[in-house]
């Protein structure tokens, strides 16, 4: 009995010092309410903001004409699914809005892998300020620390394909897996630091967030003395007119770093801006404001060197169609279709809607 006692003990001791799993534990799930738990850098809306002309479309979007046919009108399907904000931008121009649950155009949301595209085109954007090479400059040029670890092997395209070879296990349904050590840790340059490789690397695509943590802090190295936040505001923020003020959460507070992979708070209209931008190349109101070739690549497939045909930046494609989209846990999504000169935002509160190609594309057909 003393035994156990004592065992028990060491275990509660050993389970109280761990902030991480106590946090893990605490929040357990995680949701868009978690941007208020994490300390954020502040993002100012533009000094010029843009609103997107509003000409309202289609009176009805029918759910009895999706491939899983719904009698809901389109509104309730969309509560019914988890929805806090839903907006669609057609030929640059506001023609869908609707938020649920109290939120309006004002509220800043959670996007959590959403947050990965705004990575890679920050990465691209120091590339062209000549603050970063190339994509294929090896991450030990930026992180001389992990060449232990055999990252001398690992460029930075591989990082941004998601085909490095990091061990990272994500499984949102655990406490004890790299994911949640990131997502509720207080030291990600310590974390991200000490990845190991699994596997050689360009071998294959294994979608893992260390990846995108790798090129902040790559980008961080990169900026010295300038914050990412500070780095979007003055690239992305200000001269893409984004109308609302937003925030970056940090895995601690003062000198921490920006949680790349995950958790970039703003509302449904100004994530609609970033897509409009990639839809148009990388071009707002005549100003190129990511690099045309850039805005490109990231959507456009390569399977070269471990590559897949339905990721390339940080971005997700479609195999068959020209569309793609940014998501994130628990149906977060920046959906772009530029066969209809077409954007959607969702942003919800939970997982909803059947197959996320088939939802956005039953839409897209109505419009």
């Amino acid at each position: 009995m003393n035994r156990i006692y004592i065992n028990c003990s060491l275990f509660l001791l050993l389970f109280l010092s761990s902030c991480t799993l106590i946090k893990t534990l605490k929040y357990w799930s995680p949701g868009i309410e978690d941007g208020e738990k994490f300390p954020a850098r502040l993002l100012s809306a533009s000094k010029e903001p843009y609103y997107f002309p509003e000409r309202p479309g289609p009176a009805v979007i029918d759910p009895r004409k999706f491939s899983v046919p719904n009698t809901l009108s389109f509104e309730d399907f969309l509560q019914r699914n988890n929805t806090v904000a839903f907006v669609i931008i057609r030929n640059d121009s506001l023609i869908y809005e609707k938020y649920f649950d109290g939120l309006t155009k004002d509220s800043a949301v959670l996007s959590f892998s959403i947050s990965k595209v705004f990575t890679s085109a920050l990465i691209g954007l120091a590339i062209n300020d000549q603050l970063i090479g190339s994509v294929e400059d090896p991450v030990t040029n930026y992180l001389p620390e992990m060449r232990k670890n055999g990252f001398d092997k690992v460029t930075i395209k591989h990082l941004l394909q998601m085909t490095s070879g990091i061990r990272f296990r994500e499984d949102k349904g655990s406490p004890f897996h790299e994911d949640a050590k990131f997502y509720y840790g207080s030291n990600l340059t310590k974390r991200a630091l000490n990845l190991k490789l699994a596997r050689t690397p360009g071998a294959k695509f294994e979608y893992a967030s260390g990846n995108t943590q790798l090129l902040g802090l790559i980008l961080q190295r990169a900026l010295k003395n300038k914050t990412i936040t500070e780095y979007l505001q003055e690239k992305i923020w200000n001269p893409l007119g984004m109308e609302s003020a937003a925030q970056w959460n940090t895995d601690r507070k003062n000198k921490g770093i920006e949680k790349m992979f995950c958790c970039l708070n703003a509302t449904a209209r100004d994530f609609a801006k970033f897509g409009n931008l990639y839809l148009h190349k990388g071009k707002f109101k005549n100003k190129q404001i990511v690099p045309e070739q850039w805005a490109r690549q990231s959507v456009t497939a390569d399977t070269t060197d471990g590559g897949s045909q339905y990721y390339k930046y940080q971005w997700w494609l479609s195999s068959k169609t020209k569309e793609f989209f940014a998501e994130g846990i628990i149906n977060q999504f920046i959906y772009v279709n530029p066969a209809k000169n077409l954007v959607m935002v969702k942003l919800s509160k939970g997982y909803g809607v059947y197959n996320k190609w088939t939802f956005f594309g039953d839409i897209a057909r109505q419009l």
